[in-house]
């Protein structure tokens, strides 16, 4: 109907922290944004899976190291949301740990409130979300010897930069194809691998050590 408006359901958000003040900053901030909502916080890691029970969520914004380290919760609290992370850990290994069990992107609590919002909205959007250094690091590195027999040289390529986070147009620049032939390798390589998105894909590459920093 003329004049009618669409409203974009918001993202919503819970917080999981041990300090007080670093929640009540969080919400504060993140509040502020019309298309995200934070619906709750937490305080201690056996707290994670009774409120993401209770308040349903879109994304568990996640500090990795609460009351002990919940690197391995990750992979069951991904059942019930997407899982940010928000740490102060810079060492690679916890943040490829952290990937390994499933979160969808990393945030270093030393980053710009821009990029925090940034990449919630990119894991709304269906996107993993990669710190840029980490990333060029990844990208940059050497195709590690074991990878997947069932897909091609340029399959492996093709995943191991969408699994690094970057979006179709960015391989297709890399790889001097078209963005449609990214797209129609991709289907192939769903298939093959039998996995559903680009999340699962990212596991798979970082299980199968296509990507690495060894």
């Amino acid at each position: 109907m003329p004049g009618t408006r669409h409203t974009v359901k918001p993202v919503r958000i819970l917080i999981a922290d041990d300090h007080a003040v670093v929640r009540d900053a969080l919400t504060a901030l993140l509040e502020l944004e019309p298309d995200i909502e934070v619906v709750g916080a937490v305080g201690r890691a056996d707290e994670l899976r009774p409120a993401l029970s209770k308040t349903p969520c879109d994304i568990l914004l996640l500090d990795l190291k609460m009351d002990r380290w919940v690197t391995k919760d990750i992979a069951e609290l991904t059942k019930s949301a997407k899982v940010v992370v928000l740490t102060a850990a810079d060492r690679d290994e916890d943040i490829i740990a952290a990937l390994r069990e499933g979160a969808h992107a990393i945030v270093q609590k030393s980053s710009a409130a821009e990029t925090l919002r940034e990449a919630i909205r990119a894991v709304a959007g269906g996107v993993v979300w990669i710190p840029a250094t980490l990333r060029r690091r990844l990208t940059s590195a050497k195709f590690a010897a074991v990878s997947s027999e069932l897909l091609t040289a340029r399959e492996s390529e093709i995943v191991r930069y969408v699994a690094v986070g970057l979006r179709n147009a960015e391989v297709a620049q890399r790889l001097a194809i078209t963005e449609g032939t990214v797209k129609i390798h991709l289907n192939n390589i769903f298939g093959k691998l039998d996995v559903r998105d680009r999340v699962q894909l990212t596991l798979y590459a970082l299980r199968t050590r296509l990507i690495t920093l060894e």
